[in-house]
């Protein structure tokens, strides 16, 4: 049987030295879509092969490799066939026209001698070692024939052949694989090798000197002979590095009907929460503390501008970090300890649509590489969030569409002193505090203050211009007469301030303490480092917290530093009060326009 199909095979060989003999000028060629470090390997990658496509071929390469290719083709077919199967994606994108000179030996079909044929080498008398061929089936075959007493001179032992070490190519043969690269192939690399830090030159799919000296960098770096030709297996360890940050990211197209949004998302860490416009939320599912925010709202510029200035009151847009606003987009980031929050949206027909990833600071590479693939496929397609979509029930005054609104450690009063919007305050105000702001908006530092005295005189980073500044009463107002407090007393929740009505009960403290007076108040926690004033307007003090560390004040009872206690510490920073003599009686609706236009909210924040 063996010689029979020994004939067929050598007859084959035959036609196809023919073939070859009659077109010299058109050589055969192969097409490469494989190469295998081990006969296990390969023996696996054949088979498979061999089920999904026509003219598979198996040869040793050399040096321990083995090579999985289709064909003999005529040059020009070879490259129709490598297009086409290329574009079906039933072949490697790496996949390359080989010569036969570059293989030495046919493994697969079992017995073929078309390579030898192609090659001008004497026809083979007996199977080449194929993959599958082990100790066991050569024992087989040798008990055979011991048995049946006859002996096939063309079937010879098989030797086992040692496990051959992996050798990668040659720069030779680099260059050959590499030159079947396609542009966005190319420029993969390129991207790869910037990242790993090896390259700074433009993305341009051009193999100059520059990426030249990168790759060799690279390939020192990564124990590799420093030739500056990646091979095919250096080229997809470069890239496994690359896209190893990716793994478990679950990175994929999301068509967002509600949003009218196509995107890679990261579902194997977010997954899709709720509907609350003019967001879509995606929630963290697993360790990673994330989080997805699409936006679609119908709007126009005054919208966009609206949520620009929304996003940045809520707990995931940390206060530090750059932003842009421009007039039909905005960027804003937001660093801060413990994330980074990155938002982007854009107005378009009538339509606003963007996105916000949150992030654990501290994993910037994947955060930078999760973002990127993010922006780069970010579609609109049709449709917009629908303004009455979610659940319309679950309201809070602390949110905003399902998100807290950032709160402060503490909110106190104060009051402006001078036109550059300096600010007196209480010290308490400012304990613990990573900074403070005034009136939400404007961060401002200690100019001074006076822990035993209880004062602090803040002064904003950017200049400011109040609408009204604190003239302090030079004339001993009497007792029992009628005074006022302005303050926050809710901590800002009612966003002015309130007026609290009293009465001047002493000049001095409960303990005879002359910077201070003694008033007949009912305040609340948020009044304390607001202006007392008496019924002109004019400041008579500085409300005091109602507890401190040694004292409690009973109800109705409350404390003020006077206005030499005042004047005393703005001296220090360098500032010098208005004075105001006797002030006619206001009414009560112009008092609480009066004080209210110099108190400020005064907050502190972590």
């Amino acid at each position: 049987m063996m010689r029979y199909f020994l004939a067929a095979v050598l007859a084959l060989a035959a036609i196809i030295s023919t073939a070859s003999a009659q077109s010299n000028d058109d050589a055969l060629v192969w097409v490469q879509i494989e190469a295998q470090p081990s006969l296990a390997e390969a023996n696996e990658a054949l088979r498979r092969r061999a089920a999904q496509l026509e003219d598979v071929n198996g040869f040793d390469l050399g040096r321990g490799w083995f090579a999985v290719a289709l064909g003999p083709y005529r040059r020009e077919d070879a490259n129709q066939v490598l297009r086409v199967l290329r574009a079906e994606g039933r072949i490697p994108r790496d996949s390359y026209i080989a010569d036969s000179e570059d293989y030495s030996r046919q493994i697969w079909p079992v017995g073929s001698t078309v390579l030898a044929q192609l090659l001008g080498q004497a026809p083979v008398t007996a199977p080449e070692t194929t993959p599958e061929t082990t100790a066991e089936t050569a024992t087989e075959e040798t008990d055979t024939a011991e048995t049946t007493g006859t002996t096939d001179t063309t079937v010879a032992e098989v030797p086992i052949l040692p496990e051959p070490e992996p050798v990668d190519e040659t720069p030779a043969e680099a260059r050959r694989s590499e030159r079947e690269l396609s542009y966005d192939e190319r420029a993969a690399l390129q991207v790869a090798l910037q990242w790993a830090g090896h390259y700074d030159g433009r993305i341009d799919a051009a193999f100059g000197a520059g990426t030249r000296r990168s790759m060799a960098s690279w390939q020192e770096a990564n124990n590799y002979d420093a030739t500056g030709i990646l091979t095919t297996a250096q080229r997809a360890d470069l890239l496994d590095q690359y896209n190893a940050v990716l793994k478990g990211m679950g990175l994929e197209v999301v068509d967002d009907s509600a949003t009218g949004i196509r995107m890679k998302l990261p579902l194997g860490v977010v997954e899709f929460s709720r509907l609350e416009p003019p967001f879509a939320h995606y929630e963290a599912k697993g360790d990673i503390p994330a989080k997805v925010l699409l936006i679609s709202q119908e709007g126009d510029q005054d919208t966009l501008f609206g949520l620009y200035d929304i996003m940045q009151t809520l707990e995931i847009v940390p206060l530090d970090g750059p932003r842009e606003r421009k007039s039909d987009s905005f960027e804003l980031i937001g660093e801060g300890a413990t994330q980074i929050s990155h938002t982007v949206a854009s107005l378009k027909n009538g339509r606003i649509k963007g996105f916000t990833l949150v992030w654990p600071a501290g994993d910037e590479e994947r955060r930078a590489r999760v973002l990127a693939e993010m922006q780069a496929s970010f579609a609109r397609i049709d449709g917009v969030l629908d303004a009455r979509a979610g659940d319309a029930d679950a309201q809070s005054v602390d949110l905003i569409s399902g998100l807290e609104i950032r709160k402060p450690l503490r909110s106190r009063s104060g009051f402006y002193v001078d036109n550059a919007g300096s600010v007196v305050t209480t010290t308490e105000a400012l304990e613990g505090c990573g900074y403070v702001t005034i009136e939400d908006d404007h961060r401002a530092t200690i100019a001074a203050r006076d822990d035993a005295a209880g004062i602090a005189v803040l002064r904003p980073n950017d200049q400011l211009a109040p609408q009204s500044v604190a003239q302090f009463q030079t004339v001993t107002p009497r007792l029992k007469s009628e005074i006022a407090v302005a303050g926050y007393s809710f901590g800002g929740v009612l966003g002015a301030p309130t007026l609290t009505y009293g009465q001047l009960e002493d000049i001095r403290g409960l303990n005879g303490e002359a910077g201070m007076k003694r008033l007949a108040l009912n305040a609340l926690d948020g009044d304390a480092g607001g202006p007392v004033v008496d019924t002109g307007g004019a400041v008579l003090g500085m409300l005091l917290p109602g507890a401190g560390a040694d004292r409690v004040l009973p109800d109705g009872v409350s404390l003020a530093a006077n206005t030499d206690a005042l004047t005393k510490i703005l001296q220090e920073a360098g500032i010098t009060p208005a004075a105001a003599g006797t002030l006619d009686r206001l009414p009560a609706d112009a008092l609480s326009d009066a004080a209210g236009r110099m108190t400020v909210l005064v907050s502190c924040w972590e």
